[in-house]
């Protein structure tokens, strides 16, 4: 098993509210929630407006399989309209 956790800052685009910012980052978390059963949560900046952290946790059976979905996990943001990707950093689990 090889497991990885990913911290992310977004910035969110055209957002002048906290309301807009759950109703822009909510979409964006469910996707990333979906596409491989990732565990994703907002981590800080929750009184930013247009700043986002995100924390990820990852996990499959095997090294390439993890890079696989990192790479996957980036495109998916890099693909997002409203917000754009400041920083992802990784953080490699030992077993």
């Amino acid at each position: 098993m090889h497991a990885a956790a990913l911290r992310i800052e977004l910035r969110l685009r055209d957002v002048r509210s906290l309301k807009a910012k759950r109703s822009v980052l909510r979409p964006v978390v469910e996707g990333m929630r979906r596409m491989a059963s990732l565990s994703v949560a907002e981590v800080g900046r929750h009184d930013s407006w247009q700043r986002a952290s995100l924390g990820v946790a990852v996990v499959a059976p095997d090294a390439a399989q993890l890079e696989r979905l990192l790479e996957s996990v980036r495109r998916y943001l890099d693909e997002q309209l409203e917000v754009e990707v400041l920083e992802m950093s990784v953080g490699y689990l030992e077993q």
